[in-house]
């Protein structure tokens, strides 16, 4: 009973560590006031059409300093859970100035 729950624990662990990436730009020196700004971007087709346009440039709200993030996090996995079934998917975009 044991090595079937950690079996399971594993499988689970595996499916949300493999899903969850981050990927980091930095423009000009990078961020500076550590104000942040975060939004939603949705995509249908399995990642191939946006669906809304997330534009850092507003974000950063005329920063030249600023780091922009984007990552598909746990909490997109669970949404996209739910969502995938209908082949839409959410990313996490944030601006830190």
């Amino acid at each position: 009973m044991k090595k079937v729950m950690a079996a399971i624990l594993l499988v689970v662990f595996c499916f949300v560590m493999v899903g969850c990436f981050t990927i980091q730009h930095q423009v000009g020196k990078g961020a500076q006031t550590g104000v942040s700004v975060e939004k939603k971007q949705w995509f249908i087709l399995w990642g191939l059409v946006p669906l809304n346009n997330v534009s850092t440039n507003q974000m950063s709200g005329g920063a030249t300093d600023y780091t922009i993030k984007t990552e598909f996090s746990v909490v997109d996995v669970v949404i996209g859970l739910f969502t995938g079934y209908v082949t839409v998917y959410p990313r996490t975009v944030t601006v830190t100035k």
